[in-house]
């Protein structure tokens, strides 16, 4: 299977729990953390986490339809999930073993995932691109300065 397909099943994924996370936050919250989703509070952090979820999928979906860069796509979603995954630790005296367990496993698999789809996808900068000193963090190094043409100078 082509990275581009394995990007595109990553994204329909990520959609479809971040569709659940919206419309079903009890539920599919009470998966991850247990009884306490059920709090109306606790719903409305689900259901953001729902539309971060919905947005970077739709995101990479729409990248990959249209050949623009999608990197940035695949690296937002395994940052997320890398993150999902250090809370669920953090969390795990509060959360039944069950749930730590699985939760930890997707988000883990799925953060490992997302960068090497990222790395798989990647495309090299344009000359003369903007420089983002801050886009170094993510393995996007500076582009090198242009060389003087022969004889220029």
């Amino acid at each position: 299977m082509k990275p581009q397909e394995l990007a595109l099943m990553f994204a329909r994924n990520r959609i479809a729990f971040g569709i659940g996370f919206v419309l079903l936050p009890g539920s599919m919250g009470r998966l991850w953390i247990g009884d306490d989703a059920k709090r109306p509070t606790v719903k409305l952090l689900t259901r953001a986490l729902g539309v971060r979820d919905l947005a970077i999928g739709l995101g990479t979906a729409i990248a990959l339809d249209r050949g623009t860069p999608v990197r940035g796509w695949l690296e937002a979603a395994a940052l997320s999930d890398a993150i999902d995954l250090v809370a669920t630790l953090l969390a795990s005296g509060s959360i039944p073993d069950s749930s730590r367990n699985v939760v930890a496993a997707i988000a883990g698999g799925s953060a490992v995932a997302g960068v090497a789809l990222a790395r798989a996808l990647d495309e090299p900068p344009a000359p003369d691109e903007i420089e983002a000193p801050e886009a170094a963090l993510t393995g996007h190094p500076p582009p090198a300065s242009p060389r003087p043409a022969p004889g220029a100078g």
